[in-house]
């Protein structure tokens, strides 16, 4: 029996995000000593551009193909998405003709796949960033039309359960937005605001559309109703009680 651990990733171009991803990647291979480690991107323009560089990212399939050649045959697959929505649909669609080609092919499940992860990593977010006098917290989340985007408002009232009414989540692709938000954060009274991204890596959408100088992002939103902002540009990935949640994942479909 061969056995290799496949991590996938969506993929960034930002050095600050592959840190990020990088450390999820060594806590997961750590976590599996024995199995031969290997990784994907699924993003298609992001493995463009790593290879104007000169660095070559196997997608999905091409990565399951080499573990086929070299003849491995149990094979767990461990997404780092965050949550069910279309990315994580994609990968079962592609791994879905390497089922009967294995001996064994498991995909795990992401970081936020019920409700006891929602309560663990908002745990785990409250411990890393605690609450502070006159300021709240805002974490940039992707977003995403797919019905699994329900985790970012289930995220904050997971929030505000656990007593942090500072915290609030938006979006920079979905729903809710910071305009839907920052009423709310006006109405409490908040003049200061900690922006922090609810993304594994802090790549393009938390170096500019949260903490860019451009007028669209957020952090210049914010400062144009006279609100002061601070920037924190680490991923979830760099967490590691996040690290931690991975590895759990993975380690449901270890054999």
């Amino acid at each position: 029996m061969k056995r290799a651990l496949l991590c996938v990733s969506f993929g960034t171009t930002v050095e600050n995000g592959r840190t990020d991803l990088m450390a999820v990647e060594n806590a997961l291979q750590a976590s599996a000593p024995d199995y031969r480690f290997a990784r994907a991107l699924t993003s298609r323009i992001i493995r463009k551009r790593l290879a104007s560089r000169g660095e070559h990212a196997d997608s999905l399939p091409e990565a399951l193909e080499t573990l086929l050649a070299e003849g491995y045959t149990h094979v767990a697959v461990q997404p780092t998405h965050l949550l069910y929505g279309y990315e994580y649909d994609k990968i079962r669609a592609e791994i879905a003709p390497y089922t009967h080609r294995f001996e064994r092919l498991a995909l795990g499940r992401p970081l936020l796949a019920d409700t006891d992860d929602l309560q663990k990593a908002a745990e785990i977010l409250c411990n890393t960033y605690p609450e502070q006098n006159g300021e709240a917290l805002v974490m940039m989340g992707h977003g995403t039309e797919h019905f699994a985007g329900i985790v970012y408002p289930a995220m904050q009232s997971v929030f505000a359960l656990q007593g942090r009414s500072d915290v609030f989540v938006a979006t920079v692709e979905g729903w809710p937005a910071l305009q839907q938000v920052l009423p709310q954060i006006q109405r409490a009274g908040y003049r200061k605001v900690h922006l922090v991204p609810l993304l594994l890596v802090a790549g393009d959408h938390a170096c500019h559309d949260m903490a860019g100088a451009e007028p669209e992002s957020w952090k210049s939103q914010l400062q144009a109703v006279s609100i002061s902002v601070r920037c924190t540009l680490e991923g979830l990935g760099r967490v590691p009680g996040i690290q931690a949640m991975y590895c759990n994942k993975l380690k449901e479909i270890l054999v």
